[in-house]
């Protein structure tokens, strides 16, 4: 069977809620490799929810529904304040960026709590500004940044990583609407350590196949390079 769209590989996958310094309640999932511990883990952040971004977006939600079992990888999922999907809605509204810094906070405390190994952000789009304004608060590998519109994240937000060691993989659409290649190179030479990553015919939502293959590709080439290359077939169970 060709892995591809909505296919589902094994995983242990375990409903969560995260409670924020602010009082809030948000809802989200917890995807674990079915045998072993995890490698790693990707906290995940989503694109904006109020333009339909959410936890099931569909490259997070593919990353949950490989990576456990291809990369032996731990992927957190979750939406901010105010963000609904099927799993439920989380508590509070959105804040344009500003109170979700407490959303992402309380990811980094529940992967402290659970002992989840070596995290690492993996923002998309919105998620991307959470990822760069608040990423260095928290104990996190490095952070991965798909499709960053650079909306939010100021100019001081993006040199403050300039002094931080950590990781920072940049992951831009070719036909981008927001930020294209070239300018992303502009705009993140105020980080020497960046590593931008051109993506030719891609767009802002990476729909297809070959797009979300590539983007799963650069996220465990990040993290946990020895998984690849990533197969294609799977024939054990799925589910």
């Amino acid at each position: 069977m060709e892995i591809r769209g909505p296919v589902l590989l094994p995983a242990h996958r375990e409903d969560i809620e995260l409670r924020t310094l602010d009082g809030l309640t948000l809802v989200g999932e917890l995807a674990t490799p079915l045998e072993g511990p995890p490698a790693a883990t990707l906290v995940t952040l989503h694109p904006l929810p109020t333009a339909g971004g959410f936890m099931d977006s569909h490259i997070l939600r593919k990353a949950a529904a490989r990576l456990p079992e291809l990369a032996q990888l731990a992927v957190l999922r979750f939406n901010t304040r105010g963000t609904s999907s099927p799993r439920g809605t989380s508590e509070g509204r959105f804040d344009g960026g500003q109170a979700e810094q407490f959303d992402v906070a309380a990811a980094m405390d529940f992967v402290r709590e659970r002992g989840l190994p070596r995290p690492w952000l993996v923002g998309w789009s919105f998620g991307t500004e959470l990822a760069l304004k608040y990423g260095r608060d928290h104990d996190v590998e490095g952070v991965i940044l798909l499709s960053p519109p650079l909306h939010r994240a100021t100019a001081d937000d993006i040199a403050a990583w300039a002094g931080d060691d950590r990781t920072v993989v940049v992951i831009v659409p070719e036909l981008d609407d927001y930020l294209r290649p070239a300018e992303a190179a502009e705009r993140f030479q105020a980080i020497p350590h960046a590593v931008l990553i051109p993506v030719a015919g891609g767009r802002h939502l990476w729909v297809g196949e070959s797009q979300t293959r590539r983007v799963l590709t650069e996220i465990v080439a990040a993290v946990r390079p020895e998984a690849l290359p990533l197969p294609t077939e799977w024939d054990g169970p799925t589910g």
